[in-house]
């Protein structure tokens, strides 16, 4: 596996500052402890589903809203990380 460059998780890592501290500290956890082992496409994924406006991607995380196929299995993979280190 491909291990992603610095300046693109310094890129990505910027792009997870969002609108609320609830938002950022979810993508900026993943992007963090998952995205350097989930394989090219769940990478390229995380980089577009930064390009969402927050509040469709708040409600896709929160599951207020349902995800578009192409990031179904990326937000199920943020949801879990986050329920997993938030019962840790």
């Amino acid at each position: 596996m491909t291990r992603p460059r610095q300046p693109e998780v310094s890129r990505l890592t910027w792009r997870c500052r969002r609108g609320t501290r609830e938002l950022d500290v979810l993508l900026s956890d993943w992007l963090s402890n998952r995205y350097p082992d989930s394989g090219p496409t769940l990478q390229k994924r995380f980089a577009e589903l930064l390009e969402c406006e927050d509040d469709r991607i708040w409600d896709w995380l929160t599951g207020r809203g349902e995800p578009e196929p192409d990031f179904a299995e990326l937000v199920q993979r943020i949801r879990e990380h986050a329920a997993n280190r938030s019962s840790s």
